[in-house]
């Protein structure tokens, strides 16, 4: 009878493709049956998901905070001088360190405790988090599982991580988790996680989905193992919705929390977003967004390139010779699309890294036969916005 799932999983980073072999619980598939409460989950969606957000950058210390088993540690490890992965679980933590010895990385340790307690007075470049954010109602008969749940009320655990991550970074560090956030009758929950983060940080928030309370509910019974075919199903979901109601949650989105240790004299970079688009390579694009938001603390750049995935899509009305829409849009990154007038087409188009900006901005305002003042001033935000959002970039 096994006791244990041993899969190999490949992975694509920096330095090109490579596979490991990962051990874990045997999912509920394989048991048939609800999963104990200690189960150890293999490498699932959010997994991936997170791997693909983690900045793509070479560090001196890093840490995995509830590193389950073990996958963003084995990540990190190869563009990390050091990792220290910690879970509260014990069993996980056996689960980690044997993936590590199974793929030859030894540039891990492995410590238990809850959040960052495991870590007190340390401070890390990066930090990465899949932490046990699912919301789950604190009532017998919901089992609480140490892999997806934290045991707090709501989303206070995604809290104390915002809350408590800046003092465990170093000037310039970064911290990355994947959670789930509560909105309320009185105030959305992208607005209360705003209010979480100190001053002095930067943070970039992208929701990517929003649920009900009772999808949200389903969602994660079924995770469990529990089907709706089952007596405990009705249960379950009576106490999940009774719990939202009795706090007054209309809302919980889910998505991903950056904070970095701003740079003296920058104003922090805040940007709450929703994002529903498919995303290529993200973590190359907010690594390539934190730089974007550096340049401009200096003002925009004297020369600019349009980068090499943007195109221009312009649309007639039949008999037209004027586009009624001009869109300029992103072939890779998030992906973003944004509607352009001819003014700030002509710009974006002219950007070759040869012409500078001012002399760009003049050259329009000749052909469009306006005040160049009034020009760049309706230029200038708009030009500022596609540098920060990777549609233009400083030139050489």
């Amino acid at each position: 009878m096994p006791t244990a799932l041993l899969r190999p999983q490949s992975f694509v980073d920096a330095d090109g493709v490579g596979e490991w072999w990962i051990a874990s619980d045997l999912d509920e598939l394989a048991l048939g049956t609800e999963l104990p409460a200690d189960h150890v989950l293999g490498v699932g969606g959010a997994s991936r998901t997170l791997a693909e957000l983690i900045v793509p950058v070479p560090v001196s210390r890093a840490l995995d905070l509830g590193t389950g088993c073990g996958i963003q540690a084995l990540l990190v490890s190869r563009h990390a001088g050091e990792v220290v992965a910690t879970d509260v679980s014990t069993r996980a933590l056996a689960f980690a360190a044997l993936n590590a010895r199974l793929n030859g990385v030894s540039n891990i340790t492995f410590r238990q405790g809850s959040m960052f307690e495991p870590v007190v007075g340390e401070a890390f470049d990066l930090i990465v988090s899949n932490p046990p954010f699912v919301i789950t109602p604190r009532v017998d008969g919901v089992t609480a599982y140490e892999y997806r749940d934290g045991g707090l009320i709501g989303d206070a655990l995604v809290e104390q991580f915002v809350r408590e991550a800046p003092a465990h970074l170093t000037p310039g560090g970064i911290a990355q988790l994947l959670g789930n956030w509560e909105s309320l009758d009185s105030v959305g929950g992208l607005e209360r996680l705003e209010s979480w983060i100190g001053a002095g940080l930067d943070a970039w928030v992208i929701q990517r989905e929003e649920l009900t309370p009772l999808a949200y509910a389903e969602l994660w019974i079924r995770d469990g193992g529990t089907t709706p075919r089952e007596a405990a199903f009705g249960r379950m979901l009576e106490a999940w919705l009774d719990d939202f109601s009795a706090r007054g949650v209309t809302a919980i989105g889910f998505g991903y929390v950056l904070l970095r240790r701003a740079a003296d004299g920058l104003d922090p970079l805040r940007r709450f977003e929703t994002l529903s688009q498919p995303l290529s390579a993200p973590g190359r694009a907010l690594r390539d967004g934190l730089a974007a938001h550096d340049v401009l603390g200096a003002g925009i750049p004297q020369t600019l390139v349009t980068a090499s995935d943007v195109t221009e899509a312009r649309h007639y009305m039949p008999g037209n010779d004027d586009p009624s829409v001009i869109e300029l849009r992103q072939g890779g990154g998030f992906g973003r699309i944004v509607a352009a007038d001819s003014a700030l087409a002509g710009f974006v188009g002219a950007c070759d890294g040869e012409l500078t900006v001012a002399q760009i901005a003049a050259a329009l305002a000749d052909l469009f036969e306006v005040p160049l003042a009034e020009l760049w001033n309706e230029l200038e935000p708009r030009i500022r916005e596609l540098v920060r959002d990777g549609f233009l970039v400083a030139g050489e």
